[in-house]
């Protein structure tokens, strides 16, 4: 199971690299174009925006999976093994209501998606903004198993603070050299 999910990922990096390269060539193509010929191709500004679209969510997701994303912790790092559980309940549990509502709101506005059309592209917009039931779904299930390993005992008290350490950070720098901070 654990290799399956690990391909899941790797596919959806994947899509991200290949987003980004339509992007870069659809943007910088159209650069060139309008510069040398005073022309451009109109597709190219949608389909990197909605490229764009998809990249965020989809690095939203990877990010989620690798404890990437922006966190402090200066707080929780002081508060006993109980405080830290209780911090990581609570953000677990606030973020699965958020993917819930994003679920949601992704469900409510499934039928306007449908019937509405790009101006440029011609597609149903779902194809766009449909992005949302994965990762909302996605995002959930990360944070089910999360609050999974919590309840069952099965997080070290270092694995309850879910921010990575920043090696730019000043504090990092010393740690690694031995030296002290003046």
């Amino acid at each position: 199971m654990q290799r399956l999910i690990d391909l899941f990922f790797k596919a959806l990096e994947a899509i991200i690299v290949a987003c980004l390269v339509a992007m870069v060539v659809m943007v910088f193509g159209n650069v060139v174009l309008r510069y040398t010929m005073n022309s451009g191709i109109l597709i190219s500004e949608e389909m990197s925006r909605y490229c764009f679209i998809w990249l965020t969510y989809i690095g939203a997701m990877v990010a989620m999976r690798e404890k990437g994303h922006l966190g402090v912790d200066t707080l929780v790092r002081r508060l006993p093994l109980l405080g830290k559980k209780v911090c990581l309940f609570l953000s677990e549990i606030l973020m699965l209501i958020c993917n819930l509502l994003f679920l949601q709101g992704t469900w409510r506005m499934h039928e306007l998606q449908v019937t509405n059309v790009s101006p440029v592209v011609g597609i149903s917009m779902i194809w766009i903004y449909g992005v949302g039931y994965v990762v909302s779904v996605v995002m959930a299930l990360i944070n089910l198993h999360m609050l999974y390993k919590l309840l069952t005992g099965q997080l070290q008290e270092n694995d309850l603070v879910v921010v990575i350490e920043s090696e730019g950070l000043p504090e990092a720098a010393t740690a690694q050299s031995g030296g002290a901070r003046k």
